[in-house]
């Protein structure tokens, strides 16, 4: 039994040591950039992130969605960000359009690793979660309001 806790927290080490090198950076200037911008841009963010988001939530485990945890969601989610920011990063571009888009699919990542737990002992990398989480919450609420504007 404790075999399986040492695991467990190896994995989530190498988890969080991972977000490190490939999402971290890049959450971290998105969110900048994101609360330096005047009010008329930050929907260019919140669509950006929640579109990441939708993008990332799928179906990769094969069993549909009610028999899953909620942490098992978010673990495959933020799993599906890493991957597209990962595939993203080895185009190599030097466009400011696909990097915006790459942090945000690396916000997405990080808000969902936030959301599965995996930072209880990363303060820093906590903190980044939290932040993070919460753009993605004003993302999906502002375009959730943007959809209930256009049907009425």
């Amino acid at each position: 039994m404790f075999g399986w806790f040492k695991a467990e927290g190896r994995e989530r080490r190498r988890t969080v040591r991972l977000d490190r090198k490939h999402l971290e950076a890049r959450s971290r200037r998105f969110l900048k950039i994101y609360l330096d911008a005047d009010e008329t841009r930050k929907p260019q963010f919140y669509r950006a992130v929640d579109e990441a988001s939708r993008r990332c939530q799928s179906a990769e485990s094969g069993l549909p969605p009610s028999e899953l945890e909620d942490a098992q969601i978010a673990e495959a989610t933020s799993r599906a960000a890493m991957k597209i920011v990962l595939e993203r990063t080895a185009l190599k571009k030097d466009d400011r359009l696909a990097d915006f888009l790459t942090d945000a699919y690396a916000t997405v990542g990080i808000a969902y690793h936030r959301a599965a737990g995996v930072y209880t002992m990363d303060k820093k990398m906590q903190e980044l979660g939290t932040a993070a989480v919460h753009l993605l919450t004003m993302a999906t609420s502002y375009m959730n309001a943007q959809k209930n504007e256009d049907s009425v």
